[in-house]
């Protein structure tokens, strides 16, 4: 069987469907070990079909495609296709779905080769992640770095990870992200276009690691409806691009579904409004034509006032309406794109109803979401903002009469920034003469498209100083030269007014006072960092507005600010209001107990929004905290916060931290109302990879043991070259060594000090004894093995092994603070000597190795590391002794 003809057979057991000419013509790339850069595909024709194009590609070639598949869609979507389509791929890889005979051979045949792959056991061949939704954060990627996996994200979430700044994960874990998302991996960046600063930064990076010859580098593949670029990108196929004018229909061929995508009808009305203040009018009505039809209905606005205006006329009309917006909070978010049946109705293969239903949307519903609409009412927005709407109308070309209408002002001013552009974007939409295909859309005129896209934000450039600076993830806080990362993930629209996320969570109500010298903020969101489902996301006028209505009522509420470097300021509302009108809460997180309020949660209104009328109601508070409202795939909680006292803990899961609400209290006085609240989270499910205790006590050394044979397995099945592998496989075998304290085994309330454990269980109390840290203590103790002693030839492979010790719970990057620079056991001259060396180590490994390389490899090790705790082998009796 030729190799076009399997990858057909395997892409239609994989996706359900024929391929198209340019999916095989991709795959050939890609086995050939050449991505291309950039990928100019319209909308409707299966972009995101890259994901089986490349796992299918990694199973015919591995040695020269990347192991991981990072997908980056525009800040504003709702990341769910994508997923739901990698989703759909696993289940067809697990034979959950009925299949022919032929498609279960192939896909078994497949499976075996992604198997053959894979370092750790497990039952999965394809990993999924996702950095918001049900797959969130999962650990799956991270788990066994030689399995094949797919990670989505939005450009904050995986940028900021590129970036070593890794929003919602605490600073162990930053480098650990950082490793795994910038090696070995072919970055997917959906829609560019939207998004040019993160294109010009991702393409620096490739670039800075070529230049550091980076043994690993990712890949970067531009996709895009409407490409920015003045290279030519790779393109459907000449007979793809010229449709005959007659097409077979039905479709007997994968072409004429591209033909008949391409040609899709869609009649374009351009409307003039005269009064801008009327445009939500006129919008209104134009939609309301359509109300008698029981068509889906769709309506983009630029404005989300605009959005409310429409919204609300709609609903006194009777209509059966739904909105999405980037100001929704992520919860309800994801529950619209799952749940909604008005929202459902606009999606794939969808049911026509038996009443008309309107989706009215900003830009969040432009991209990243698989829907299509029988109509399309519109204001006026720049070009590739327009070719994406008029992509989300008859999708799939199978109507005749789907109508467009855009609104449009009578004239341009100068006061909106993408005036001009949009006056250039008018004259297109005349030039088509009614006629929005994609096909009419590609053939106008490039030049003249790319000058009728939006302004492009200023790209602040990038160097060798600034990737240092964001490497040093050990320095907590501010850094004089080291600036936030998000003006480099979005650039600088001066036009684009600035946005605040906002969070609700009970611990800034709880931990107040004396508490937040104990219990610092920094320390607990480290703990528990913030997801995605939690945030919303709104100007910072906007957010402002309704803060300062919070602030009337509830003056000396709580509140944190996070700024995006990770540290707190604890304010209370009127203060940050204050703070807030002299521009203090631009871009940062406002952190607010539920009790004050401020959420709408009433089914009448838009859930999820932000709206500084809405009182707090104690029977909603499980409404505003929904930290722990984070499920696996199986629908489990990853952690769970709501333990108090002697409450029994949540079957598996383990302790992560305790805070003592009253820690001035008398022990022995009888007191009521809740006092110790206790933190946990579900193994192998969710963030802190670090922590010290387990669902069972796990002796030291079974751990020890498994972890260097779980190393040894992952440096094999990557083909690492032998000094990596042997110095991972050394660093794993040495890494606990410091756990042999007196100190550290009581501070993980073990009752026989001597039994050395490596993690407590159910029934020990941990405590916070001394700032001790045994990586530390492993770092002095490896100095003095025989084995190590025996490769003083070798210095920069014993660089490696110390580095890699130091490191494997994210410090040593490129330090340890000075209160951690101990040992119980050892003479403190020898503990500054160390401590001194670490630094210095980082530096000579970073220059060796590259930085994301060199966080490559701490990673290896910590995924060796946490799949051995995931699944401790407690009961090992005579553990094997690692060479």
């Amino acid at each position: 069987m030729s190799n076009s003809s399997r990858f057909d057979l395997t892409f239609r057991a994989l996706t359900g469907n024929d391929p198209f000419p340019w999916q095989r013509k991709l795959h050939e790339q890609l086995v050939r070990g050449s991505p291309p850069p950039s990928c100019s595909i319209p909308t409707g024709l299966g972009k995101t079909s890259v994901i089986a194009i490349w796992l299918i590609a990694v199973a015919d070639n591995p040695c020269t495609i990347p192991r991981r598949l990072g997908y980056a869609v525009n800040r504003r979507t709702v990341v769910d296709q994508s997923t739901d389509e990698t989703n759909e791929i696993r289940r067809r890889l697990n034979g959950e779905v009925d299949l022919s005979a032929a498609d279960r051979t192939i896909l078994q045949e497949l499976r075996q080769r992604l198997s053959r792959l894979c370092a750790v056991p497990d039952d999965e061949v394809l990993a999924i992640s996702t950095l918001r939704g049900q797959f969130a954060d999962n650990g799956e990627w991270r788990a066994d770095p030689a399995r094949p996996a797919v990670i989505v994200g939005t450009v904050d979430m995986i940028g900021s990870r590129l970036l070593f700044a890794g929003y919602g994960v605490g600073f162990k874990g930053k480098p650990l992200h950082a490793g795994f998302l910038g090696q070995d991996v072919l970055l997917i960046h959906d829609e560019a276009h939207l998004e040019p600063a993160f294109q010009e930064l991702l393409i620096a990076i490739e670039r800075e690691q070529e230049r550091c010859k980076e043994f690993r580098p990712f890949r970067v593949m531009e996709l895009s409806a409407t490409s920015r670029g003045q290279e030519k990108p790779f393109e459907l196929t000449d007979e793809e691009k010229r449709p005959p004018g007659v097409i077979p229909d039905p479709p007997t061929e994968p072409i004429h579904v591209v033909w008949r995508r391409q040609t899709a009808k869609k009649m374009i009305h351009l409307h003039e409004n005269t009064d801008e203040k009327r445009l939500a009018d006129e919008i209104a009505y134009l939609a309301l034509k359509f109300k008698d039809s029981k068509r889906a209905i769709l309506i983009f606005v630029r404005k989300v006032d605009d959005v409310e205006k429409v919204v609300e006329k709609l609903r006194k009309a009777k209509q059966n309406v739904q909105q999405l917006t980037g100001t929704l909070r992520g919860l309800e978010r994801d529950k619209l794109a799952k749940d909604d049946p008005v929202f459902r109705r606009f999606l794939p293969k969808a049911e026509q109803g038996d009443e008309t239903a309107y989706l009215v949307c900003t830009s969040a519903g432009e991209v990243g979401v698989n829907i299509s609409a029988d109509h399309l009412v519109c204001d006026l927005s720049t070009f590739e903002s327009m070719a994406q709407r008029f992509g989300r109308v008859n999708r799939f070309g199978d109507r005749d009469d789907a109508e467009i209408h855009v609104v449009h002002p009578t004239s341009f001013g100068e006061k909106d920034a993408s005036d001009p552009r949009r006056e250039k974007t008018l004259e297109l939409l005349r030039l088509l003469r009614g006629d929005a295909s994609p096909k009419a859309l590609g053939d106008l005129d490039s030049i003249a498209r790319l000058a009728a896209f939006g302004p492009t934000p200023t790209v602040l450039p990038v160097s060798d100083i600034l990737f240092d600076s964001w490497a040093l993830t050990t320095i907590h806080g501010k850094l004089p030269g080291r600036p936030p990362v998000s003006r480099y993930l979005h650039g600088i629209a001066d036009w684009e007014p600035p946005e605040t996320h906002v969070a609700w969570r009970e611990e800034v109500a709880i931990v107040t006072g004396n508490s937040l010298e104990r219990y610092r903020p920094e320390d607990l969101l480290d703990d528990y960092p913030l997801k995605p489902h939690e945030l919303l996301r709104d100007r910072s006028d906007r957010v402002l507005k309704h803060l300062g209505t919070l602030a009337e009522e509830r003056p000396n509420e709580p509140v944190w600010l996070l700024d995006d470097d990770g540290t707190v300021e604890v304010l209370t509302l009127s203060e940050i209001t204050e703070k807030a009108a002299k521009g203090r809460i631009n871009r940062p997180t406002v952190l607010l107990p539920p009790s004050a309020g401020g959420l709408a949660i009433d089914r009448g209104k838009s859930q999820g929004m932000l709206d500084g009328s809405a009182q707090y109601d104690p029977e909603a508070r499980t409404s505003y905290d929904v930290a722990d409202q984070w499920y696996d795939e199986n629908g489990r909680p990853r952690r769970r916060r709501s333990v108090w006292d002697d409450d029994d803990p949540p079957e598996g899961m383990r302790l992560i931290r305790t805070i003592d609400t009253r820690p001035e209290s008398d022990d022995e006085e009888e007191e009521e109302g809740r006092r110790f609240w206790h933190w946990y989270e579900r193994p192998a499910s969710a963030d802190n990879d670090g922590s010290i205790s387990a669902q069972r006590p796990v002796r030291w050394a079974p751990h020890t043991t498994q972890v260097a044979e779980t190393a040894k397995r992952i440096v094999t099945a990557l083909e690492l070259p032998p000094e990596m592998k042997d110095a991972i496989v050394l660093a794993a075998k040495w890494h606990d060594l410091g756990k042999k304290r007196g100190l550290w085994q009581r501070s993980i309330g073990n009752p026989n000090p001597k039994d050395w454990h490596a993690k407590s269980g159910k029934g020990w109390t941990p405590r916070e004894i001394s700032e001790y840290r045994h990586e530390f203590g492993s770092l002095l103790d490896v100095l003095d093995e025989e084995q190590f002693k025996a490769t003083r030839d070798a210095p920069e492979f014993r660089d490696l092994v110390l580095h890699l010790i130091a490191a494997h719970h994210g410090r040593a990057r490129p330090h340890f603070p000075g209160d951690e620079t101990f040992d119980p056991q050892r003479p403190q001259h020898e503990a500054d000597e160390q401590a001194a060396e670490v630094p210095r180590r980082f530096a000579r490994l970073q220059r060796k190795y590259g930085r994301w390389g060199l966080a490559y490899l701490e990673s290896l090790l910590r995924a060796a590391d946490w799949a051995a705790s995931a699944k401790p082998s407690e009961f090992v009796t005579e553990p094997k002794e690692v060479p």
